[in-house]
């Protein structure tokens, strides 16, 4: 596939219209069989009842055409004008049935398009929330595919099931054009309607060649236009908008958003010039010809007829019109069959790279594992998110069932990254993650990750009410508004359900009608109680990455109060920066250069003298330091 740089350079596009049609035979081959693929999904008794309704609304204008001729013959021959009259009741019949018509094919076309598309949806979103793994995920190359096919899919109308849509619609116009070379045939002979029949398919092959040579070229620009979308968002939408304001980045925002404008656009526009220049020409220079000639050959037809029947020469000049007026774009197919099957090649692609980047050998998935029961391990385990720059290298550690460990470390020593492998979110590209001896690969990694409650560092704040904000840790007991209000006071956050306008009921964003954010804290809090709210409903593994993070002296050292009563019976890892919080756990490990290199108690790890002792005691002295300098509220200064 080119990219939007040869297109830029001149290396696609530049190819004679006559070149490459064996490929793009099969490209429309392959076009062809997909699209009829995709229109099982909307029902074979609706698919045929609209293409049935698609015949007969391409058969009306040459009915119409053929009514009108014979009236106007019937006036000229016919005194008393019965026959005309009657031929008129016919086109005044096409007529009405062509309007009426035509509201059916529409109703009848978004019907099949949205059965269509909400397959499409739920197969792709299938796949990016459960197939795909997330170093997947994670490529640039999905990222472009996903959001390619997701930016179609706001537009409710370039999606797949717009594609079969516009498909269909173009039995009507070949339903017409049938007809109308059929009509010519007859009126002024076959010479008459394999010009008129050339004109029409001639032009039409060159708005097709350059609509099919641009479904090829559409994911090439994806990169930059994903870029473009980025901007426009971030000055668009809140997440940004109080740096923007206090940073005065307007001005630079405008012109990386005018810079990403002429990137995406100068490539595109090069590559319409090439496509709808000389090929352009070529085809309508090849209609024109054929227009000429079929008028010419008509009007000879007359002329060597003598005293020709008016009805045959008006029947004839519409006939040959309604297949010059053929070849042209139809607004109703093309850019919903091109850009539906470049978003529906889109998903195709993504399945195949989780395909390709899945390492399931198929033994053992039939497995459920729901509650470990003596030992979680980590063995020799290396892994790197780059293959030249691991970020564990033979790492063990040990996580006994209804033990609490405390892992500590430096920034980027790969914490995060271990809870992800842990979780079967990443797996290691050496060593291995057993439960109870039993590698992780072998679980049914659905259901390992269901026996998990997890804090990220990075938690999600969900634009949903408060409910369904702790709820979600087991999404199956949302109903139990007993326990989520139980997990709400478990974490100070109790004197919400009195505050918030709506209860429970209350949205967790300003955008929403009644709603209302939250602090960092408080957001920090409600991610607790949806873990807690896990464990109270079956998760037996809690980890907590940085849980205190955003909350003041006062709520950290509340929580660790409680630690041992939030982590009661369940197997715990915690991951903090501050030593002081962590003594409570049974152990302490520290991981340092990708490995565990110190474990034991607070005591221990002290006595020790390591890594451990001497971070302890830095921060140690910060505090004493703060503590000796700081002073009392309204004290003097």
């Amino acid at each position: 596939m080119p990219t939007a740089d040869q297109v830029a350079r001149g290396d696609e596009g530049a190819r004679p219209p006559w070149r490459g049609w064996g490929r793009r035979a099969r490209r429309r081959a392959e076009a062809g069989r997909q699209l009829v693929h995709l229109s099982r999904y909307a029902g074979r008794p609706l698919v045929a009842t609209l293409l049935s309704v698609h015949v007969v609304a391409g058969l009306m204008p040459m009915t119409f055409g053929i009514g009108v001729g014979l009236a106007l013959s019937s006036l000229a021959g016919d005194p008393d004008r019965s026959a005309a009259a009657g031929w008129l009741a016919v086109a005044l019949v096409a007529f009405v049935v062509q309007q009426l018509l035509a509201p059916l094919q529409r109703a009848l076309s978004q019907v099949v398009s949205r059965r269509i598309d909400s397959y499409c949806i739920a197969r792709y979103t299938e796949d990016a929330a459960i197939r795909a793994s997330l170093p997947t995920l994670e490529r640039a190359d999905v990222a472009d595919l996903l959001n390619h096919a997701e930016e179609e899919f706001d537009t409710w109308i370039l999606t797949p099931g717009g594609a079969t849509e516009g498909a269909l619609a173009l039995v009507a116009r070949y339903a017409q054009l049938v007809s109308a070379v059929t009509v010519a045939a007859v009126t002024a002979g076959w010479p008459v309607a394999v010009a008129a029949a050339t004109v029409a398919l001639v032009v039409r092959r060159g708005h097709s060649i350059a609509f099919h040579r641009w479904g090829a070229l559409i994911v090439s620009f994806e990169p930059v236009r994903r870029r473009l979308t980025y901007l426009r968002e971030l000055a668009t939408t809140t997440r940004a908008a109080k740096e923007i304001r206090t940073l005065g980045l307007l001005d630079w925002l405008d012109q990386r958003y005018e810079d990403a404008s002429r990137d995406y656009l100068d490539p595109l526009w090069s590559w319409r010039r090439r496509v709808y220049g000389v090929p352009f020409l070529v085809y309508a220079g090849l209609g024109l010809i054929a227009t000429l000639a079929a008028f010419l050959l008509l009007a000879g037809s007359v002329g060597a007829a003598g005293d020709a029947p008016v009805a045959e020469v008006a029947i004839g000049v519409q006939a040959v019109a309604i297949c010059v007026r053929f070849g042209q774009m139809f607004p109703e197919s093309d850019m919903k069959m091109v850009h539906g099957r470049a978003a529906w090649e889109a998903i195709l692609a993504f399945e195949r790279l989780c395909r390709e980047d899945t390492d399931d050998d198929g033994t053992g998935r039939n497995r459920v594992v729901t509650t470990p029961q003596r030992l979680i391990a980590l063995e020799q385990v290396t892994f790197g998110y780059q293959p030249d720059r691991p970020v564990l290298r033979g790492l063990d550690l040990r996580l006994p069932v209804g033990t609490s460990t405390a892992l500590v470390g430096v920034n980027g020593a790969g914490k995060t990254t271990l809870v992800k492998l842990l979780a079967g979110l990443y797996q290691p590209a050496g060593g291995s993650v057993t439960v109870d001896g039993v590698d992780l690969r072998r679980l049914d990694p659905e259901a390992w990750q269901r026996t998990f409650a997890v804090v990220f560092q990075d938690f999600v704040r969900y634009e949903a009410t408060l409910r369904e904000n702790v709820a979600m840790g087991s999404v199956e007991h949302r109903d139990d508004d007993e326990g989520v209000t139980a997990e709400l006071r478990r974490v100070g956050l109790g004197y919400l359900l009195d505050e918030l306008p709506l209860g429970l009921e209350t949205p967790l964003t300003r955008a929403l009608p009644g709603g209302q954010d939250l602090s960092g804290g408080q957001w920090q809090r409600v991610a607790l109680a949806r873990a807690l709210f896990a464990v109270r409903h079956g998760a037996s593994v809690l980890v907590l990455d940085e849980p205190t993070a955003q909350l003041d002296a006062r709520g950290e050292a509340e929580f660790y109060d409680t630690f041992l009563d939030l982590t009661r019976g369940v197997t715990s890892l915690v991951i903090s920066h501050r030593f002081s919080s962590v003594r409570q756990a049974d152990r302490i490990v520290v991981l340092a250069d990708g490995r565990i290199e110190e474990a034991g108690s607070h005591d221990e790890l002290i006595a020790s003298g390591g890594r451990y002792a001497g971070m302890f005691a830095v921060q140690a002295r910060r505090f004493a330091d703060g503590a000796a300098t700081s002073t009392p509220l309204g004290g003097p200064a």
